[in-house]
């Protein structure tokens, strides 16, 4: 992620989760959960305000939570009541680890040519059978954006993305599902792409 981005949620911390903690993603949620064993282990791959973190640990899941702005992960920690670290989403090396990666409104900020780089991380991190979630701005839109740096993306765009992860690392994952979505926040007309990810048994 950006110095840029980076920056921007450490100076924008309190806005940025007066504006999210309290949107209601359950209905994405649930359908990331349908693919995961129950009181699993996730993996809340940038969870900013400490939102979904917070609701999978009073589901009974055991939550791993990292963010890369320190700001965000002091606030979320202390939200959510568990430790958040503070760490650059490449620098992840687990192996076998996670029956799910949730990974709402995060990976759209990576620069597209290393999203397939950034899979193949997850992919090992992931056990067999486990499943990932990504979610991304709809559209083909690449650059800085409101302060941030974007990759939006939509069905083409992902497949493209998709298939240079397979070409480079190998077809370990699978698209289990794929749909779009409107944003559920009341002020905001954006169209999103979500992604169910799942890994080979």
């Amino acid at each position: 992620m950006s110095d840029l981005t980076l920056g921007y949620y450490d100076e924008n911390a309190e806005d940025f989760i007066a504006g999210t903690v309290d949107v209601d993603v359950s209905p994405l949620q649930k359908k990331f959960l349908e693919n995961i064993s129950q009181n699993g282990s996730i993996l809340d791959l940038g969870c900013g305000s400490g939102r979904d973190t917070k609701s999978f640990m009073q589901m009974g899941y055991d939550v791993t939570a990292i963010d890369g702005s320190s700001e965000l992960c002091e606030k979320a920690s202390a939200y959510a009541g568990c430790e958040v670290r503070c760490m650059d989403f490449f620098q992840i090396d687990d192996v076998n680890r996670f029956d799910g990666i949730w990974a709402c409104a995060s990976v759209l900020h990576v620069e597209k040519k290393r999203i397939p780089e950034l899979l193949f991380i997850l992919e090992k991190a992931l056990r067999p059978g486990g499943a990932i979630y990504l979610s991304f701005k709809y559209g083909n839109f690449e650059g800085e954006r409101d302060g941030r740096y974007f990759t939006d993306l939509d069905e083409e765009g992902f497949g493209k993305v998709f298939d240079e992860y397979v070409r480079i690392y190998g077809k370990k994952l699978l698209i289990k599902d794929e749909w779009t979505s409107r944003d559920v926040r009341r002020d905001r007309e954006v169209n999103w792409l979500n992604e169910i990810l799942k890994k080979h048994v």
